[in-house]
């Protein structure tokens, strides 16, 4: 019993940056943008979410506050660095995927070079604490797997029901849906599509930029070139997994979260089996079970990785 509680109250927060990242890959793809450049976003956003507790933090209950500033600094890095991809592949209409694998490269080496320049080496810093929830944190099994995490995991899961209410019940929402699948359309109703897109891939590029920074802020508290270790790829597999719909994501990153978790506590327990087995569960779950979910992609953007030029009709 210890160990399935065990399991499940680390799934939630393991499911944040997931979470997090693939929220705002989902705005990207509404749009029609698909951006594989996730993963360098949240390699940046996770520098910097160390670097500035690290450089100037003091210890202590001030330090909260340059966690925090670490957060801001790795969310508006993500707007800027998605912002750039959007003048690559929206008003210069590259290629969306070639530009996202330079964005991804352009990320991973960045931070892993700034890091080696600015720290060195592998540093820890205090980091944000867990906060569990008053009353609710002490309730029995419940609260050890619901409450009893850091603000930043009620803030990500209070995020799937807003994200749902801005794409759905939003006039921006409906803009954003409108130029990922009708941009020709949107065009003639007055809709600027390529204003949207930016819009979509800068709010993206925050999110992304975000979970980075929780990785490295919130739940491991240190920074190393593998700190990532793919899950910007796996953000933008799970948008496809939860048909472009928060709820069904938030299934899906904490699907992959649980046999992360069951990964680790499994090596514990000493069985005579290759820890690279356990290592790769969680990638082959996610490629089972989107093999079994890609045959009905009828909720995909119809316009997903085609730029928009209002003079050329296609």
């Amino acid at each position: 019993m210890d160990l399935i509680v065990n399991i499940l109250a680390m799934t939630v927060p393991f499911s944040v940056a997931l979470l997090l990242a693939s929220i705002g890959e989902m705005f990207n793809q509404r749009s029609g943008v698909f951006n594989l450049g996730c993963e360098g976003i949240m390699a940046m956003g996770a520098f910097l979410g160390m670097l500035i507790p690290f450089s100037i933090g003091h210890g202590g209950h001030v330090s909260q506050l340059y966690n925090v500033a670490g957060l801001l600094a790795a969310t508006l890095c993500g707007a800027l660095l998605a912002l750039f991809f959007g003048l690559i592949v929206i008003t210069f209409r590259a290629p969306q995927g070639i530009a996202g694998i330079g964005l991804q490269m352009f990320g991973v080496g960045t931070a892993g070079t700034l890091f080696r320049h600015f720290v060195g080496g592998t540093q820890s810093i205090p980091g944000i604490p867990d906060t569990p929830i008053p009353l609710l944190g002490s309730i029995p099994v419940i609260g050890d797997i619901f409450f009893s995490h850091n603000m930043l995991v009620y803030i990500a899961f209070l995020l799937v029901p807003v994200a749902w209410y801005v794409l759905f019940k939003t006039s921006w929402g409906l803009k954003v849906r409108a130029v990922g699948s009708y941009p020709r359309a949107a065009d003639s109703m007055g809709i600027n599509v390529n204003r949207t897109r930016y819009e979509a891939l800068a709010l993206g590029g925050a999110l992304a930029g975000l979970a980075g920074a929780y990785l490295s802020v919130c739940q491991v508290k240190m920074f190393s070139d593998e700190l990532i270790a793919g899950r910007g790829f796996i953000a933008v597999a799970l948008v496809y997994f939860g048909h472009w719909h928060p709820v069904k994501i938030m299934l899906g990153a904490l699907l992959f979260s649980f046999a992360q978790t069951i990964q680790y506590n499994v090596q514990g327990l000493g069985i005579n089996l290759p820890y690279e087995f356990f290592v790769m569960l969680p990638y082959v779950v996610v490629i089972v079970v989107l093999a079994f979910t890609s045959k009905n992609q009828t909720s995909s953007p119809a316009a997903l990785g085609k730029p928009f030029n209002r003079e050329i009709r296609t």
